[in-house]
């Protein structure tokens, strides 16, 4: 089985957890015996892709013109490029780009720096877009192939195109949906690539129910061509089998994640300040990076929490693995999560977690506490009570380790697997 993959992400360049997943599923189809040739925006040199081959549209020397670009945009109407955006910007600023009606040309879009991608989510994503989707089209008219793979809507164009020139059945990976990223202020110009995609797609994987559940009724797609995948998690523990020494004495409470609204930081420094109220022997750090960063820090300031709350900004790597070690509770209170590996990965550390009811990963998560991301503070009681009771937090653990032995990236690549059997007529 030979699958042509289109991802934005790929480790060690990670935005956040699409990143990862993309590395965890292309492993478990590896061990499945699946071929994968897996192409990025921009290629460097140190990506982890021993167990696939990788590609960089950067590195593609495709010939494209103004004619090509304006082609593409007839046949997907939608992208109309906007410049610039980015994905997590507010409704506040998307509604003001589009006052401005600043969109590029054909001709703007091939002057930029020529054919080099900057990769990521940079002014010029809509762009690159454009161009990621043309060079994957001429891929896949010369690869061989049986099934396409598309995660997230950045390559969903990409997809289409794929599909439209080979012939060959697309797959569409949701892993976070625009109402997920902007509630119902959504940008208008990326949910329509979305649906799109959608409808375009062969089959659709969702990353859980929930996720599954917004396709269908926000999107008027059919259930029947949506199968839900539960992501997973690496086991692997670098750090060994000991807790790191923290620095200070008291107990730390952990929130890791992009600082958007659709993770719900706010809350989570809502809660902070209420349970320094009743236990001030308590630390809190949020780790990311994102367009509330400034809000939170101000409003940490005006619930005079400073001197026990830390702002770690973005991690990656062993960073991340430092600080799941040096916590002893993980709060995920995301306003809408598709599903959220975070939690899991606190886990392989040993640390209890505490998820917002409207995520996926809640879905296969028997032991860990499940609130309402809005109901502070219920979120307050429930990380005084854990850090107050170690039987409690133990049995949490316990539970989450054995979620952990039924999740795995092997039992993932095979639903999937099943997905492009079922395309490709069981080859």
């Amino acid at each position: 089985m030979r699958i042509l993959m289109f991802g934005w992400e790929f480790p060690p360049f990670i935005s956040g957890g699409l990143g990862t997943a993309c590395l965890g599923l292309t492993k478990g189809l590896a061990q499945h015996g699946v071929d994968i040739t897996f192409v990025l925006p921009k290629l460097d040199s140190d990506e982890e892709g021993r167990h696939l081959t990788l590609l960089g549209a950067n590195r593609v020397h495709a010939t494209v013109g103004a004619k090509d670009i304006n082609e593409l945009r007839e046949r997907i109407k939608m992208l109309e490029v906007i410049s610039p955006l980015r994905p997590y910007i507010t409704d506040t600023e998307y509604q003001s780009i589009l006052d401005q009606k600043e969109l590029l040309s054909s001709e703007a879009i091939l002057r930029m720096k020529g054919y080099e991608f900057a990769g990521g989510y940079g002014a010029n994503l809509m762009a690159e877009i454009v161009r990621y989707s043309l060079i994957c089209a001429h891929m896949a008219h010369q690869e061989e192939f049986d099934v396409i793979h598309a995660h997230d809507w950045m390559t969903v164009p990409a997809g289409m195109e794929a599909k439209r020139v080979s012939g060959k059945p697309l797959v569409v990976h949701a892993h976070a949906l625009e109402f997920d990223r902007s509630g119902e202020h959504v940008n208008q110009q990326i949910y329509d690539i979305e649906r799109a995609g959608f409808e375009t797609a062969d089959r659709i994987i969702a990353v859980s129910h929930f996720t599954k559940d917004t396709i269908v009724n926000r999107y008027s797609i059919d259930p029947a061509k949506i199968t839900v995948v539960h992501n997973a998690v690496s086991r692997e523990r670098r750090l060994g089998q000991m807790r790191l020494e923290k620095p200070y004495k008291e107990k730390l409470v952990l929130f890791l994640g992009r600082i958007t609204f659709q993770k719900g930081p706010d809350y989570f420094v809502e809660a902070a300040a209420k349970v320094l109220q009743k236990n001030p022997d308590v630390r809190f750090a949020m780790a990311g990076s994102g367009d509330m960063f400034n809000r939170m820090v101000e409003r940490m300031a005006e619930l005079r929490i400073a001197d026990k709350f830390h702002f770690l900004g973005f991690v990656r790597g062993t960073d991340v693995e430092r600080i799941y070690a040096m916590s002893d509770l993980y709060v995920m209170p995301s306003v809408s999560e598709p599903f959220g590996i975070t939690p899991l990965e606190a886990m392989v550390y040993n640390v209890p977690a505490i998820v917002s009811k409207q995520s996926g990963v809640a879905e296969i998560l028997d032991g860990a506490v499940k609130i309402d991301f809005w109901d502070v503070d219920r979120l307050a009681e429930e990380i005084l009570d854990i850090l107050d009771n170690p039987k409690r937090a133990e049995k949490i653990v316990q539970q989450g380790l054995e979620t952990l032995k039924r999740t795995k990236w092997e039992i993932a690549a095979e639903h999937v697997l099943n997905v492009y059997r079922d395309l490709s007529g069981g080859r």
